[in-house]
């Protein structure tokens, strides 16, 4: 299977693989089977992951099967030759999880460089260099970890820190290319990390880890319950609430809100956006406390965001071109522009939706390459093309590595 095939082929690949028949599967999806001819022939596209995940549930395939993740990280200049097995390693090493071998032979570094290492890594995702990212956090974790283990007091706690929004940049990051499972032992490290700290705003912070790892799976009932009881731990803390811990409550409730989006509760993702924007107006402007790009800009962008996974693609067409994210980070910015791109395209705006994409891709390429929805976008425009698909078009599907 390769990144050439629409999940609608993928479909069709897993059905056949499971000797059903399109009849049989589109029954118990609840569906036509002239509806499932459709979107295994490309002329209806699946862009709600909802839908997509009661297919891959059907047909007892992982919700990442369907959306061809994850993604190869390109060797760059940015990321070198050591990407996501390098990660993987640093993640599985078996020392963490057994008592033996707890030494390191990493010599840890001050704090304050360690802090700083930090903060570079973190800009460096909001920047949208996800290879850069991913070819460093080896070396990140290395050295938090080590550090932990040879601190004490305050130092200890501090270092704690450093390892839990470490690992919590680690379950981002590979959130973002596909990687679920590791996704999941990264922020169930960092959560591990906070915890022993003491740190409600840092533990607040890695139960939305939690929740977006939860997600890339496709369990998105279980994370709307864990935004609830994330809800309920933060809110006793809430009386002198500081900005940092407003923005982590904040951001907790839109990641809850995609979440109910994508489990087809409407009633749940309005309330969770509603608590989002409470805790916004409280905030009262757009910062960045804890990387968190929270504000009212960014509960704007989740309306659209969950306007169109609940199919409500008028909603998200309205509303999306006009929400001003240029005060935002660049990955905050390039996620919503591919949902615009989303709800044009759903609304037979193509070309606009090309254009959308495409000035995406100038602004973070490596974003617009490994994210689900602009390799599937484009590679449902090549579909539907009835003449020979536009230079323009064909270029973007092979830099996107989504055409041969």
């Amino acid at each position: 299977m390769t990144n050439t095939l629409t999940i609608g082929e993928r479909v069709a690949w897993y059905r056949r693989r499971r000797g059903m028949s399109q009849e049989v599967l589109a029954g118990l999806v609840d569906r036509t089977e002239d509806w499932l001819s459709k979107v295994e022939n490309n002329r209806i596209q699946l862009d709600r992951l909802s839908v997509i995940k009661s297919l891959a549930d059907v047909l007892d395939v992982a919700l990442a099967d369907l959306v061809a993740e994850p993604s190869l990280v390109s060797w760059t200049s940015d990321s070198g030759m050591r990407t996501v097995p390098a990660l993987r390693a640093a993640l599985m090493d078996y020392r963490k999880v057994t008592p033996f071998g707890t030494g390191s032979s990493v010599e840890p570094p001050p704090i304050d460089v360690l802090q700083q290492e930090l903060k570079t890594l973190w800009d460096a995702y909001q920047d949208a260099r996800f290879g850069y990212v991913t070819g460093r956090l080896p070396s990140l974790i290395a050295h938090a970890e080590a550090a932990v283990s040879a601190m004490s007091g305050d130092a200890l706690d501090d270092a704690r820190r450093v390892l839990g929004l470490a690992y919590q940049l680690a379950a981002v990051q590979l959130t973002k290319i596909g990687e679920a499972d590791l996704s999941w032992i990264a922020a169930d490290r960092g959560l591990g990390a906070a915890r022993a700290a003491g740190d409600v705003v840092l533990t607040g912070t890695l139960l939305r880890s939690v929740a977006h790892a939860l997600q890339a799976t496709g369990r998105y009932r279980e994370a709307v319950q864990l935004t609830n009881d994330a809800a309920n731990y933060l809110e006793p803390h809430l009386s002198n609430a500081t900005p940092e811990l407003l923005s982590v409550y904040g951001t907790l409730f839109l990641a809850g809100s995609i979440a109910a989006a994508r489990a087809n509760d409407a009633i749940a993702t309005r309330t969770f956006l509603t608590a989002a924007d409470e805790a916004a107006q409280r905030l009262g402007h757009d910062a960045n406390h804890l990387w968190t790009a929270f504000g009212p800009t960014n509960v704007a962008i989740h309306r659209v965001a969950t306007a169109a996974e609940l199919g409500d693609i008028q909603v998200a067409v309205d509303l999306g071109p006009r929400v001003d994210t240029s005060g935002l980070p660049m990955e905050r910015r390039v996620r919503h522009s591919l949902e615009v791109a989303r709800a044009l395209s759903a609304w037979n705006r193509a070309d606009e939706a090309l254009d959308t994409v495409l000035a995406a891709e100038k602004m973070a390429p490596e974003q617009v390459r490994y994210h689900v929805l602009s390799r599937q976008l484009v590679l449902s425009w090549i579909r539907h093309q009835r003449t020979k698909p536009s230079t323009v078009l064909v270029d973007l599907a092979r830099r996107l590595d989504v055409m041969d």
